[in-house]
């Protein structure tokens, strides 16, 4: 029935197979078997019903051989084995119906009218047959249906109500009241009344929405077939029609084509499967049906005579049924509206998956405190929390480890703050927590601390336990400024919480605002600047220590902005790397400095040393799926040695996530380049790792360096003997960074160091500034080892 549907759905499985569903054995039945079965059905049931009487027989006979074969076949090459019960049971109930046809062939006095006790042997299989069709429509219905409040239920019902109230009417009252014994009276009135439970199980089928499917339709028509012949059965057997056999045949017969021709369809599985059920609203077909079933027997027992006490006492009772059921209907629909609406104002202002407030209710309740703090005197906080690399969480266990991750973090916020406090969560792995209380004191602060402290605490989770930690931006007002801008200004105050380290609490004021506002200003102007033309590369020298001759370069990015003039690196890769644009432009940088690269190789004398050029990969690229189809489809396009080019990468990158660094690093590595750590000895576990890494090359941060060959007793010659010892033990060279004095050098090459980079050499510098690296002259520097 037609009906516009209403956006709640009550059940979210499809017509697909459920993917836990054992399909062992399962292997589908082609159209063709349908259209093979329904053709000769109909062929058949025209030989039944129009052929000559030597041929009525076999036909029949051949119907019910087919149907029982297709019972057979049909469930067994389509359904998984536990989704066959039902269909067991309509196959059961054909065994029975073709022995009691069988008899009534044989023995013709259990044929006749009126009926005789004769009659009661071939309807001891038939009632049976008629139960097991009723559980097997039940046990479709029940693993089909969805929810408990599903309206097709009461309308299925008054369905059957409306059918049972005619039937008895005008067929099961008079059958009773006529001829013959009671047992046959009890047991002709028997057959309408599992017809009518039967028609309200096919209903609720048909009505409870999902998928009406050609199985489906197969077995309203069947279950119709039923009816009628059952009803001229009745009404022939009660002497109140006169009418042959034959007719009540051939409506059996078409009944038991009809439902195997729904076990060999493909869409019987629908039939045993969950469905995707829509609340919707009562369409025009459907509300003529209600009126029919309320008006239709009120008007027949209001012009149908009196009769028994007995058999008025029924009909009062059936017409009361029916309007308790309408109005059942109305007030389960309303009830049913009202839940609906309900949830759909919580699922606009609640998280999904924790149920906490979101952003829109946050700002809400935040603006109605308002005008409250500012007459009470109080200030409103906001502590912004970001959980700190989140992201690992997601990639190293999946996100539904993520979930719940996130879901135990809301149980731990919200256990830590007041019953008048909010909190809220507003974005992936985003919270904030809202309180209004006096200035003095001081809740806000005395929150976030100890929220760190909660936070850090191991989570027990479905993979095991789970440490991370959070960085906490707070904002505060007296009641003047906008929810939206409160948020704002402690999300501000929780990227220096971030940038501050991590796990760390950072109070709004309003210079970050001016900050925020400059980074924003910068981003937009970093969109777009190599199109302009306002990127370069310099290059800065790396020598080697013994001789003193160049042994390559390292490339690094300089953004000459038309607007800001020249940008620090520090102060426009970090914008790069969280914005994603790093990965456009560190290819870019990584073709420019091949090429470049390539430009001072040709210039080079035969029998001077293979320059390489080193290139810093970020973070980003490093978990860029494409970084390694793009440095080897840079070195098939260029010819390039591999060994010529190096690929710097941080330490701290790789520590984040180790195993989809290492993923990349030994694709890398497997294509030939050789691979750096760079700012080697500034993070804290690489040491432990390093023997796993596929690197080739070390290179000692500067804050190492800066203070060695100064004083005997400083404390970093020691760590960087330690490095150099260890690292050239597992077989890498060693570039010491952030050389600036004559001191420094000498330490570093009676320590066995292999390359320095750094201002003693020169400052990094446009290619066209360095060429006199490129012939290289006797170096009177030079050490004679």
């Amino acid at each position: 029935m037609s009906e516009r549907p209403v956006h709640h759905t009550l059940f979210t499985t499809g017509v697909s197979l459920p993917m836990n569903m054992d399909m062992t054995n399962v292997r589908g039945l082609g159209p063709s078997a349908v259209r093979l079965h329904l053709a000769l059905g109909a062929v058949l049931l025209a030989i039944l019903a129009f052929g000559p009487v030597w041929a009525q027989t076999p036909a029949f006979v051949l119907i019910m051989v087919c149907g029982v074969v297709a019972l057979h076949v049909g469930p067994d090459r389509l359904l998984p084995a536990d989704q066959r019960k039902p269909w067991r049971h309509i196959r059961y109930a054909a065994y029975l119906f073709v022995i009691a046809s069988v008899i009534r062939a044989a023995v013709p006095s259990t044929m006749t009218t009126p009926p005789t006790t004769m009659a009661l042997i071939p309807n001891a299989f038939v009632v049976p047959a008629y139960l097991f069709l009723g559980s097997a429509f039940s046990g479709m219905l029940r693993r089909r249906r969805a929810a408990d409040d599903d309206p097709a239920r009461i309308d299925a019902l008054l369905v059957g109500l409306a059918g049972a109230f005619l039937t008895w009417t005008f067929v099961i009252a008079p059958a009773v009241d006529g001829s013959g014994t009671t047992v046959i009276r009890v047991v002709d009135a028997f057959f309408p009344i599992i017809d009518v439970v039967l028609l309200v199980l096919v209903a609720q089928l048909m009505l409870a929405g999902g998928a009406r499917q050609p199985a489906l339709w197969l077995l309203v028509v069947a279950s119709a077939d039923m009816f009628v012949a059952d009803l001229l059965f009745t009404l022939r057997d009660a002497e109140m029609i006169s009418m042959p056999q034959h007719v009540v045949d051939v409506l059996f017969a078409a009944m038991f084509v009809a439902i195997p021709a729904a076990a060999l369809h493909p869409s019987m599985r629908t039939l045993t499967q969950p469905q995707k059920i829509v609340i919707r609203d009562l369409g025009r077909v459907r509300l003529a049906v209600i009126a029919t079933v309320m008006v239709v027997p009120t008007v027949v027992a209001t012009l149908m005579p009196l009769g028994s006490v007995a058999n008025n006492l029924v009909r009062a009772l059936l017409c009361a049924l029916v309007v308790l059921a309408v109005l059942v209907r109305v007030v389960r629909s309303n009830n049913s509206r009202v839940r609906a609406e309900r949830a759909n104002r919580r699922r606009a202002t609640h998280d999904a998956l924790t149920d906490l407030p979101n952003r829109e209710l946050l700002s809400d309740t935040v603006a109605s405190w308002a005008d409250r703090v500012a007459d009470e005197g109080q200030e409103i906080s906001l502590l912004f929390i970001d959980l700190d690399r989140f992201k690992m969480i997601n990639d190293h266990w999946g996100h539904g480890v993520g979930d719940e991750l996130l879901c135990e973090v809301a149980g731990r916020l919200s256990a830590q703050v007041r019953t008048q406090d909010i909190v809220a969560r507003i974005g992936g792995d985003e919270f904030v927590v809202a309180l209004a209380s006096p200035s003095h004191l001081r809740l806000a602060d005395s929150l976030a601390e100890r929220l760190l402290v909660e936070l850090a605490r191991p989570f027990k989770l479905s993979v095991g336990e789970v440490v991370i930690s959070a960085s906490i931006g707070v904002a505060k007002s007296h009641g003047g400024a906008h929810a939206l801008e409160l948020i704002r200004d402690a999300d501000t105050a929780m990227y220096k919480a971030k940038g501050s380290g991590r796990n760390a609490v950072a109070l709004f004021d309003t210079s970050l605002r001016e900050q925020v506002r400059d980074r924003v200003k910068l981003e937009q102007s970093l969109r777009g600047a190599g199109e302009r033309g306002e990127l370069a590369v310099h290059f800065q020298p790396i020598v080697d220590v013994r001789s003193g001759d160049i042994d390559g370069f390292e490339a690094l990015m300089r953004w000459n902005s038309a607007e800001h003039g020249f940008v620090r690196p520090d102060e426009f890769i970090p914008i790069a790397e969280e914005t994603g644009m790093i990965v456009e432009m560190g290819e870019w940088l990584l073709r420019e400095s091949v090429r470049q690269l390539l430009e001072w190789q040709a210039m080079r004398r035969p029998g001077d040393c293979q320059l390489h050029v080193s290139v810093n990969v970020a973070v980003r690229q490093l978990r860029d799926g494409s970084l390694v189809n793009i440095v080897d489809e840079l070195l098939r396009e260029t010819g390039l040695a591999p060994s010529s080019l190096w690929l710097e990468i941080t330490e701290s990158g790789v520590m984040e996530d180790i195993e989809t660094a290492l993923l990349t690093l030994n694709a890398l590595h497997s294509l030939g380049v050789v691979l750096c750590i760079d700012d080697f000895g500034t993070g804290y576990s690489s040491l432990s790792y390093l023997h796993r890494l596929p690197v080739g090359v070390v290179k000692i941060d500067r804050a190492f360096i800066s203070r060695i060959g100064v004083s005997q007793d400083d404390g970093d010659e020691p760590i960087v003997r330690a490095v150099l010892a260890m690292t050239h033990a597992m077989g890498h060279r060693v570039v010491a960074e952030g050389v600036e004095t004559q001191a420094q050098r000498d330490w570093l090459y009676g320590q066995g160091c292999d390359l320095i980079q750094g201002w003693f050499y020169g400052k990094a510098d446009r290619p066209e500034n360095l060429t006199h690296w490129i012939r290289p002259q006797p170096q009177e520097a030079a050490y004679l080892s």
